[in-house]
């Protein structure tokens, strides 16, 4: 394990200088809209607070926490907080793979298919989606998360923006709970399934969902996709802990103990292959983790796409 300040000291270091917690520049992370023709403004502004855009590079660094965790090369960590922010952020993006960057952008577009199928009034402006730095906030730095949340909320203002649509539940926790809460800026939140409005092919379908731990035990949002997957056609199993009661994948430990978070998911993994049918993830850190320990899921979003009519 690695020592928690340390982290938190390279996350906070990098947050504030790049507003990136890898300090990898908003430019190289977020391209998936480059050819997507959206709108600038609409009666929702989609927010993505960039984290499907940073799975890659979270795969990438944890590989190497991974690889050097109770070695003696963990103490010299410590020493990389004194580095300006850009310059590992700038490494790690040259060294991950542009195909696994322009995948995890998939999810965005099949998104953004959805709601436009839905009728669904938005825009995109790259400008005003930001990292919400809710993982400042998990890790304990809540004056780090305050001042960078205050940051993002004050651009999203005065862009004169007031309704929001996110795409997973971290995100969504941070501008709908923690921003009213430490900073007084409010904004009407909507994770993306509340919106939607599709048909299904009514064919018979079942499939075991992942509830994250900020939709099912804080935002209580997880009947929504349930219900929204029954209308389709498609019905999901009952597993042993599920909704306000679900288990986590181990994600939030990953930065301190990537040993710990990989034991962790092998218990949920364990769960949610206990029905045999496919598992569905919403959120782009679960689904990442649910892919290392083995087991074969998908995003929401693929599964939305896929079978709305």
């Amino acid at each position: 394990m690695f020592h928690p300040y340390d982290i938190i000291e390279i996350l906070a270091n990098n947050v504030k200088q790049t507003k990136s917690p890898f300090g990898i520049p908003k430019f190289m992370a977020n391209r998936w809209w480059k050819k997507e023709n959206l709108p600038k403004t609409g009666e929702y502004m989609l927010i993505t607070g960039l984290m499907y855009q940073f799975t890659p590079f979270i795969d990438k660094s944890t590989g190497y926490l991974e690889a050097f965790e109770d070695t003696k090369w963990a103490n010299y960590l410590k020493y990389a907080r004194y580095l300006p922010g850009y310059v590992p952020g700038m490494g790690l993006a040259l060294i991950t793979s542009l195909k696994e960057q322009k995948k995890a952008g998939k999810a965005l577009k099949d998104i953004t298919g959805l709601l436009g199928q839905s009728g669904i009034n938005f825009g995109y402006d790259p400008d005003l989606d930001n990292y919400s730095g809710i993982l400042l906030y998990d890790l304990g730095d809540q004056e780090g998360f305050v001042a960078h949340a205050s940051y993002v909320a004050e651009k999203l203002k005065k862009a004169k923006v007031h309704r929001i649509i996110t795409v997973d539940p971290h995100t969504t926790y941070a501008l709908k709970v923690l921003v009213p809460k430490y900073t007084g800026y409010r904004f009407e939140v909507s994770p993306y399934f509340e919106l939607l409005d599709l048909k299904g092919e009514k064919k018979e379908l079942q499939v075991t969902l992942h509830d994250p731990c900020f939709y099912g035990r804080y935002l209580k949002a997880s009947k929504t996709p349930v219900n929204l997957l029954s209308k389709m056609g498609i019905k999901t199993s009952d597993i042993r802990n599920n909704g306000e009661f679900t288990s986590c994948c181990g994600g939030p430990a990953e930065s301190i103990s990537p040993k710990l978070s990989h034991g962790i998911m092998e218990k949920r993994v364990e769960e949610l292959a206990a029905p045999g049918k496919p598992i569905v993830a919403m959120c782009p850190i679960c689904l990442g983790n649910l892919k290392k320990s083995g087991a074969e899921v998908e995003d929401l979003s693929a599964l939305l796409a896929r079978h709305a009519g």
